[in-house]
């Protein structure tokens, strides 16, 4: 940790924030475990380097932190900020972690009941069975992650920012490479056109967990299309769907988009074409209302709730049973970060939605053999509502002619 800010919770600011939020679960406390950032979520809280051994950091609500780790790993806890003590057999870690949790009935850790939240539940289940032998009921961390691990930073804020704008004009200048190359006569495939984006992504600055998809025609219904070889052929009257992603250079929080543009002119797009494209936009649209809707009442929000908003719009047009992935994931300094997801197919996510925390909203349309539709933006949520940080977000299809 030398040279680096503390963590948040090496602060006396930061613990501050504890108390309540325990209170909110129930508990006396959190319970921080890590062995050789087997626990990636506790390994960032905790500022650590490397560790080979098992360690368990407790925060209580009230009272100094207090520490149990490994003899030989004294260097990696040197800036603990607490009470601290030290094992070396199994047997004296056996006896010492129920001496840790004395006094306490109930503690957070980052654990989800039947793996619900998979960014959470990062404590073997081994690790769980000794804690409750010491006669502590543990309960999921989750909502303790959002406000010490996920809510974007003012410098975290302004990278996104940059990286989605990055992204946009990416994306729009990759629509426009393919109308040229079809244009020229030139052979152009998917993977072609994938290739070319990431050199794009990369000379513009971004160059962090960089990746793209790029589907035409029945690919495009597979939501992690990869194409086979080169990909099917990029030719005019195709509907095409373009989803891009990454942060800048050195770090931040990178951005993820998906447009949607039609290789021809308006009059050459299919009426089914239309009519899924102008669904999955109402879809998209129609979350974001709520979301504001939600914030001008005041009310909290959960994330399976928006989901649930949009699965609704779609279900009206006869679509629903297509929308097969959630609405969105988190967004922290990972594309799928461990905040709240908005969430109420692959698991109901009950995570309320904090300010500073970022997310996708991303409805898709996916039938087997005929047509993929995707639109997708990324949301800040703040004490106002909604922000969404994607320049632009796509009105109509965008038509793109190569002649």
């Amino acid at each position: 940790m030398s040279g680096a800010p503390p963590p948040t919770l090496y602060t006396e600011a930061g613990r501050a924030r504890l108390p309540a939020l325990l209170d909110g679960l129930s508990a006396q406390g959190w319970l921080l475990y890590d062995m050789g950032d087997h626990n990636p979520l506790a390994h960032r809280l905790l500022g650590l380097g490397k560790t080979t051994r098992r360690a368990f950091a407790l925060f209580p609500a009230r009272g100094e932190p207090r520490l149990l780790h490994h003899a030989v790993e004294a260097s990696a806890w040197r800036d603990w900020p607490g009470q601290r003590e030290s094992y070396r057999s199994h047997g004296e870690l056996e006896t010492r972690l129920p001496a840790l949790l004395s006094g306490l009935e109930r503690v957070a850790m980052e654990h989800s009941p039947g793996s619900a939240v998979p960014t959470v539940d990062r404590v073997p289940g081994g690790i769980l069975e000794l804690v409750r032998a010491a006669g502590v009921e543990v309960v999921s961390s989750g909502d303790l992650i959002t406000a010490f691990h996920s809510l974007w930073s003012p410098e975290g804020r302004e990278s996104h920012f940059e990286a989605a704008r990055i992204v946009q004009a990416t994306a729009l200048a990759a629509f426009q490479e393919a109308a040229r190359a079809i244009g020229h006569r030139r052979p152009m495939g998917e993977r072609d056109l994938m290739e070319w984006i990431e050199t794009a992504l990369a000379q513009a600055g971004v160059t962090e967990q960089v990746a793209c998809i790029v589907a035409t025609g029945v690919g495009a219904a597979d939501p992690h299309y990869d194409p086979p070889g080169r990909g099917a052929p990029l030719e005019e009257g195709c509907l095409v769907l373009l989803d891009l992603w990454g942060g800048l250079t050195g770090g931040g929080i990178p951005a993820d988009q998906t447009w949607m543009a039609f290789l021809g002119s308006p009059e050459e797009v299919e009426p089914r074409q239309r009519e899924v494209w102008e669904a999955v936009r109402e879809a998209r649209d129609g979350a974001l209302a709520f979301l504001s809707r939600r914030a001008r009442e005041e009310r909290p929000v959960q994330g399976w709730e928006v989901d649930e908003e949009a699965r609704v719009i779609l279900r009206r047009r006869g679509l629903e049973e297509w929308f097969s992935h959630r609405l969105g994931h988190s967004i922290d300094a990972s594309l799928h970060g461990s905040g709240p997801n908005l969430d109420h197919l692959e698991t109901r996510d009950e995570r309320v939605l904090l300010p500073g925390v970022g997310f996708s909203v991303e409805p898709g349309v996916y039938i087997p053999g005929e047509i993929g539709v995707r639109s997708e933006v990324n949301v800040l949520w703040t004490e106002d509502g909604p922000i969404v940080t994607t320049p632009d977000p796509q009105k109509e299809l965008l038509f793109v002619s190569p002649r």
